[in-house]
């Protein structure tokens, strides 16, 4: 059995690549990817640590499941708030093939699959992108953001500035403009991108911020009382999900909007394996506000599992 690493994944996970095989995955109906099984697990005693267990096969092909679990105090003793590894087994024979790092599969796939449905949905001249969240996805979603449109300008916002100033210095290139702000109006406003990975339940984008021609993209938010935009911004966009199913079960800022009956689920326009096969419009008008919520989906890892196995 073979053993990936992060550095492994590095040099096999390119962002074009996944964000191309994600794309195969989604337009395949023979991939099944049940909703992940969530569970609190008890963490000294608060109660708030979390076990995700995510299984995905395809018929004929390789099977997989991810083990992870997210504490979020974990950064105060220095670890990180998201543990995970993943398993990838023959569909033939069940012969266990490789023991993947979760963390790096996780980040990748999750940043691709935002890239994923940006290429559908935002424009195609997106030049200035807004990272909120200062995490370990955030300069992942950069990259893979910036592998589909031609950004050359990104501004990191973060509840700790010093945190938002490091990752802006440790990516700011000549060519590719990287800065941080405190200001997080005034940098939702000027974005043609808006990309959101954070812990926040309540909302930190405003739809009054909101500009024609932008495209939101909500990665945070992995349970229903988690929120990273607020009503008004659910309300002027047009809506799209990575799964129907998934949104609907774990997405706050699904979930909350049909609650408070600002969205229905027949307005959400559509999903990624929709938006993959064609079958349901991407982008509209040129001067249309469009969002997409990420909650991950199985069916990511085992796309991104089997690259990287393939090409290791």
């Amino acid at each position: 059995m073979r053993v990936l690493t992060a550095a492994a994944l590095e040099s096999t996970l390119d962002y074009p690549s996944l964000v191309d095989r994600l794309r195969e995955y989604f337009r395949d109906d023979e991939v099944v990817a049940p909703l992940r099984q969530q569970y609190t697990v008890d963490n000294q005693g608060t109660g708030d640590g979390t076990l995700l267990l995510m299984p995905a096969w395809r018929h004929g092909g390789y099977i997989g499941v991810k083990i992870a679990s997210v504490f979020p105090d974990n950064p105060a003793d220095g670890l990180p708030s998201v543990m995970a590894s993943y398993l990838l087994m023959s569909g033939r024979t069940g012969e266990p093939l490789a023991l993947i790092d979760g963390r790096e599969l996780t980040a990748r796939r999750t940043a691709c699959a935002s890239a994923l449905a940006s290429r559908h949905l935002s424009r195609p001249d997106c030049e200035r992108l807004l990272m909120v969240g200062t995490g370990a996805l955030a300069p992942h979603l950069i990259r893979a953001h910036a592998s589909q449109r031609p950004i050359c300008n990104v501004v990191i916002w973060g509840r700790d500035e010093r945190k938002a100033a490091k990752l802006a210095a440790r990516l700011n290139r000549r060519d590719f403009r990287v800065a941080a702000t405190n200001d997080l109006e005034t940098a939702a406003r000027g974005a043609h991108i808006i990309c959101c990975a954070t812990m926040a339940h309540k909302p930190l984008i405003r739809g009054a911020w909101l500009q024609p021609g932008q495209h939101v993209d909500l990665v945070g938010g992995f349970t229903p009382d988690m929120r990273e935009a607020d009503d008004d911004a659910i309300r002027r966009a047009q809506v799209y999900v990575d799964t129907k199913a998934g949104a609907l079960a774990e997405g706050g800022d699904i979930i909350q909007p049909i609650r408070n009956g600002v969205l229905s689920e027949s307005g959400i326009v559509g999903d990624l394996i929709a938006l993959a096969r064609g079958t349901c419009p991407g982008r509209g008008r040129y001067d249309s506000i469009t969002l997409f919520k990420s909650v991950g989906s199985a069916l990511e890892d085992l796309a991104g599992a089997k690259l990287a196995y393939e090409r290791a």
